[in-house]
């Protein structure tokens, strides 16, 4: 039982820490991750917190994806191509700075329909951000409400979120189940988000009629530095992604797969300065925030707290289906809004197998539309709710544009209830409406 206090109070204390940014992110989530080795505490099976457990909970598999991207795209955007599709982008908008940002808004969560969220914030961040430059406005609502867009789009899928890949291996459902039960609230989510990030942003981005006219005569035929080198790199992001699609077949992680890709691609640009690109292109800072935060996560269940807090939800609901599905939307969103989601998700799909025979032989697929509504779409609570969240702000810090917790979570809190209040009557009306 102290070990469980322990741990949770170094989850708390390190959490405020960070919502309070009164010390790096990185450093405090680090610091978190290694009190909880140092105190040496006890899990729930008798043994110690060691490192060597701490370092089973880092998904390397996330840190090598993350390492990959940020490569291809640091190199994708020396050629210039960034520049280009910002400008055609905001030209087609009429350089209407709320226009651009709603269609960037459906680019994005369509893009993250099918590749994975954090690879689409990584292409459509940097783009949003030239775009605010070009019409002198701050790019920091287009960030947030593109990494609002990702999760929401990733959730559409299996391939588009980590918590709905593990569900779906878990449940043997496939592609298509998801698509089918899934897809048709996040279209209905998507389209309520527009009309809500209109209400919240129509008057606060002003653009000068001259850098607008400015813009809309910028000519686009030299923004493209290398050509020659933009069509190699499309080539590789092309195999890049029929590898992402395959990956099951082929038997190789999406890291690997990113990896590999980020590798050829250096080779292919400027092999004699990989030190430089590797120190200008990689948020080593926003990975080791990640480090830290897997080795909490991972304290956190090895000590039971996960589990005690799963199966509360479970017994407080009676076992009454049409209960646990409407409750699990919000208690998965609550949690994935201030944990990592993939641990939770690890945690409950047991759970609610074990749970499975108390239905009385009821097919328990609502359970898992709820389970995976929440934890996607929770974990656009908060700046740390979410890969992608993370990966939007260390690329806006990255560019001069730091972005504060409680900034982010003051707007994407708001798209965070509104996408949990419809997910909860989506349930309720199809499947237990009679």
């Amino acid at each position: 039982m102290f070990s469980m206090i322990l741990v949770l109070f170094i989850f708390v204390l390190t959490y405020m820490f960070i919502i309070t940014e009164w010390v790096n992110k990185m450093t405090i989530a680090l610091l978190g991750g290694f009190l909880i080795i140092l105190c040496h505490v006890m899990t729930k099976s008798g043994k110690v917190f060691t490192q060597d457990i701490a370092l089973t909970y880092i998904d390397w598999n996330v840190i090598f994806l993350l390492i990959g991207m940020m490569i291809i795209m640091g190199v994708l955007r020396d050629t210039g191509v960034f520049q280009y599709i910002a400008i055609k982008t905001a030209q087609f908008a009429k350089g209407n700075p709320l226009r651009i940002m709603l269609f960037m808004f459906v680019i994005t969560a369509t893009i993250s329909a099918l590749l994975d969220n954090v690879t689409t914030v990584m292409i459509i961040v940097p783009v949003n951000i030239l775009i605010a430059s070009e019409l002198g406005i701050s790019p920091i609502p287009f960030v947030i409400t593109q990494a609002v867009a990702s999760n929401i789009g990733g959730t559409a899928t299996l391939i588009g979120d980590p918590p709905n890949i593990m569900i779906g291996s878990a449940t043997e459902l496939t592609f298509l189940d998801f698509l089918i039960n899934l897809t048709p609230v996040i279209i209905v989510i998507t389209l309520v988000s527009l009309l809500v990030i209109t209400l919240l942003f129509r008057n606060t981005m002003q653009v000068n009629n001259t850098k607008r006219a400015k813009l809309m005569e910028f000519d686009t035929s030299n923004l493209i530095t290398n050509r020659k080198l933009l069509r190699r790199i499309l080539i590789v992001i092309g195999l890049l992604l029929i590898g992402f699609t395959t990956q099951e077949l082929l038997e190789l992680t999406s890291g690997t797969i990113a990896i590999i890709a980020a590798l050829v691609i250096l080779i292919m640009s400027n092999r004699k300065e990989v030190e430089h690109i590797m120190s200008k292109s990689v948020d080593w800072v926003s990975l080791f925030f990640f480090v830290g935060l897997f080795m909490i996560v991972g304290g956190l269940k090895e000590t039971g707290i996960l589990d005690i807090v799963a199966r509360f939800i479970l017994t407080a609901t009676h076992s009454n289906l049409k209960l646990t599905s409407l409750a699990m939307v919000w208690f998965a969103g609550f949690l994935s809004a201030v944990i990592d989601n993939i641990p939770f998700v690890a945690t409950m799909i047991p759970l609610i197998k074990d749970m499975a025979s108390s239905f009385g032989g009821v097919s328990i697929h609502p359970l898992w539309w709820s389970l995976a509504l929440g934890s996607c779409l929770g974990g656009n609570g908060t700046m740390i709710g979410a890969s992608a969240n993370i990966i939007s702000v260390g690329i806006a810090k990255k560019s001069g544009h730091p972005i504060s917790f409680w900034l982010f979570t003051k707007y994407s809190i708001i798209l965070t209830v509104v996408s949990l209040v419809i997910s909860t009557l989506y349930i309720y009306l199809r499947y237990f409406f009679h």
